[in-house]
This record gives C-alpha cells, structure tokens and sequence, in this order.
C-alpha cells in the first residue's frame, strides 16, 4: 500500500510540474505584457527598466528556472496590474469559485441521480426517451451558449435573475445551473447505464418474483449497488466543474477564479496565471489521488497496478 501511495503521489507531482511547464511557455508566446502595462508613448528606458525588473529581459530558459526556483517554495511572483501577490489574489478569489463548483456539484446529483434511475426502469418508456434525449442535448450544449440564453431569458426578458455580478445566493441561481447542466446530463446517463446493469442481475429478478415491493428493489438493491461508480464520477467531475467554471464566471461576472484568471490571459499577468493554473492542477491532481487511494482501499488488486 505505501509503493502505491508513493508512486500515486509522485504521479501527481509530476502532473502539476508539467501543467506549470506547458503554461509557462504558452503564455510567453502570447507576448511581452511590457506592451500592454505601459503607455504607447513611454520612452524606451522606462520599458528597459520595466522589462528588467521583472526579469523579462532574461533569456526565456533563465526565466523559466527562476520560476521553477520560486515556485518551489510557493512564490509565483507579483501581480503585474494589481501589483501585490499572485498567490495571495488568488487565494482571494477561490471560496468564490469553489462555492460555484460545490453547489453546482450538488445540484447534478440530486437531479442526475433520480432521471438517471427513473430512465433505467422506465426503459425505452417516453420518459426514458426524454431523458436520454436530454442527456444528449446537455452535454452538446456549450456552457457559454447556455449561459447567455439563460440571461437573455431570465435576466432581460423576464427580469427575475440578475444577470451577473456576486454577493447573494440569488446571483449564483443562473451560473449554477449553467455550471451543472453539463454534469447533470453526463451523471444521468452514467446512472441509467449503470442501474440497468445492476436490474439485469439475477438477484434482482428474484426480488420482483418474491414479491419486494419496487421503491425498495430500486433503492436498497440497484442503486446501492450502482454507486461505486457514480461515485468515482461525481469525485472526478468537481475537477472538471472547477475548470469549467472559468468560461461560467466569465459570461455571469463572478467575482471567482475563472473569471481572474481570463482577465490575467488578456492583460498577460503572468504571475497570477501561473498562480492560478497550480492551484486548478493541484486540486484537480489531489481529487484523482484521492480517488485512486479509495479505490485500492475497496480493491486490493488495483494496488499491484
């Protein structure tokens, strides 16, 4: 169990390394911030000067050892705009955005779950149909898509959401169920997959026979049984919810993550880019670890992987 433990965590070091690696250098091709950050008709030493305290004027592979050396130990450098700590900016904006992700999370499953097990028992049904049909149209809907139907309906033509901006569980109403659309789609189809599965068992067939009444067949035998999955995916699916969320703050304003982050990209602030991509990695990299440490606790044999 410890080899396991070891090689997983080392896995997991090597994951955010690479990520920081890739948009180290990605970001650099975006071009020199020193453009954006001074005024047109700045002389050349105040860009000089600008360039060098920053370390912009190093050659790119010195850059990136600089950044690796830093890092390390947990220093992602200042914000180039807001000129006060990339971590700390960041740090600033995450219980925004984990509230989103959480809260959207929660509203897949309560949703996903009964669609997914109602379809399953109802199969090849009109409600079956529908939901399947629904599956489908949510996970081919892009979020940003949505999001702005979702405004133009609820917030200008109707007026009963605001159409962005934070502060009040009625502004986190539209980019919630935006956010969880998608989720709620691919969690019902994995749920009727997996609980129609389950009721082609012979153990189930024997409950109908004796007579068990089918609340219980479906709650106590199928679904219970179904979960060890769907639980795998709902843990997997907040990674994917918390990177998602950064088109989601973005259409709605909110004050998150994301929505940084993409203003960081346009105005090229490296540091808080950098500072937000380790913790998106990180926690989406902790959420696998996890996962896979609870799978070689049900499964012994997955630890001889």
């Amino acid at each position: 169990m410890l080899d396991f433990f070891i090689k997983r965590l080392i896995q997991m070091l090597i994951v955010v390394f690479l990520a920081l690696t890739v948009v180290f250098f990605l970001i650099r091709l975006s071009g020199d911030p020193t453009v954006l950050m001074l005024p047109a008709d700045a002389p050349k030493e105040q860009y000089d000067e600008f360039r060098k305290l920053h370390g912009f004027d190093k050659p790119l592979i010195i850059q990136y050892v600089d950044f690796v050396g830093k890092a390390i130990q947990g220093d992602f450098g200042e914000s180039l705009r807001l000129k006060d700590s990339a971590l700390i900016l960041v740090i600033e904006r995450l219980p925004a955005t984990f509230q989103l992700a959480f809260s959207a999370l929660f509203l897949s499953i309560i949703i996903a779950i009964p669609i997914g097990v109602i379809s399953a028992y109802k199969r090849n049904s009109i409600i079956d149909r529908f939901g399947v049909g629904f599956t489908i149209l949510g996970q081919a809907v892009p979020s940003f898509w949505l999001g702005l139907i979702f405004i133009y309906i609820f917030s200008v033509s109707f007026n009963i959401f605001p159409s962005g901006g934070g502060g009040s569980m009625i502004h986190m109403i539209l980019p919630m169920v935006t956010l969880a659309m998608h989720s709620i789609a691919k969690f019902a189809r994995f749920t009727r997959s997996a609980m129609l599965d389950i009721l082609r068992k012979d153990y189930i067939r024997t409950a109908k026979a004796s007579g068990t009444p089918t609340a219980k067949i479906l709650m106590k035998y199928a679904l219970r049984n179904a979960l060890i999955p769907i639980l795998t995916l709902i843990a997997l699916e907040l990674g994917t919810l918390l990177g998602g969320a950064v088109i989601v703050e973005v259409v709605f304003s909110w004050p998150g993550l994301g929505r940084m982050l993409m203003d960081s990209l346009l105005n090229r602030d490296f540091p808080v880019v950098l500072a937000g991509v380790f913790f998106i990695s990180i926690t989406y990299s902790v959420i696998n670890f996890l996962t896979d440490m609870l799978y070689a606790v049900v499964n012994p044999q997955i630890r001889l992987k």
